[in-house]
């Protein structure tokens, strides 16, 4: 844990670095659970030291939020830009991504419940390892995160985060972080532990699996699901 200290601008880039390196870390081996082998994790801390060196720059402590919430959006956020630069999402994955998406939001709507994993794959027309294996390939081949369900990540983090001066911007914001919490406690229950271990606590794909006691491999498809369920229920807010 970082301790907690008082940010100024005159810190210098050596020390924002030694101070906030592990910070920068953290998120890098958090985001690499979900990242193919060919991914390395030295690249999305290059990448996110530069975000660390951004957010330094553009921090406004009169904004009420704290450096490090501040930083941490950044650092993640540059990672992914820089993740999502490098174009090596191949066009079969998109495409998964949105049949899943479309399949679970019809299963969904025609039966009055939650759909379960062999009513998807029926409706997608292959077998159940078949659709498992789409979600590890959609799971691992693209960035799938909130920030998928059609806003920014900054319209999603917690109430410290920075937010922009429009008075609309916040009401919308506000909207959206109630209408999410909604929709995640309709999930089905382990699907929303996942996200809430994911996300909140921050642990990895395999701690998750240990508390759930289940395969990581499976945590990758729980999570998955999750945010293709929460795609097809939120609708209303994907532009």
């Amino acid at each position: 844990m970082i301790k907690p200290h008082t940010y100024t601008s005159q810190v210098q880039p050596n020390e924002l670095v030694e101070r906030y390196g592990p910070l920068v870390q953290r998120i890098a081996h958090h985001l690499m659970a979900r990242l193919p082998a060919s991914v390395m994790v030295e690249d999305l801390i290059q990448a996110g030291l530069i975000g660390l060196l951004e957010a330094s720059r553009n921090f406004d402590v009169s904004k009420g939020a704290s450096f490090e919430t501040f930083a941490g959006i950044r650092i993640r956020g540059a990672m992914l830009d820089d993740m999502r630069r490098g174009d090596w999402v191949p066009r079969s994955v998109h495409k998964n991504s949105r049949s899943i998406a479309q399949a679970i939001d019809h299963v969904e709507k025609t039966l009055g419940r939650d759909a379960k994993d062999n009513e998807i794959a029926q409706y997608l027309e292959v077998s159940v390892d078949e659709y498992h294996a789409m979600l590890k390939d959609v799971n691992c081949g693209k960035l799938m995160g909130m920030d998928d369900l059609g806003v920014s990540e900054d319209a999603i983090s917690t109430a410290e985060s920075v937010q922009e001066n429009a008075p609309f911007s916040g009401v919308s914001d506000d909207r959206f972080q109630r209408d999410l919490a909604a929709c995640i406690k309709t999930l089905p229950e382990r699907e929303a532990i996942v996200l809430s271990l994911y996300y909140d606590e921050e642990l990895n794909l395999r701690e998750i699996g240990e508390v759930l006691s289940v395969s990581e491999s499976r945590v990758s498809q729980l999570h998955s699901q999750a945010i293709h369920r929460l795609k097809g229920r939120m609708t209303d807010w994907q532009t």
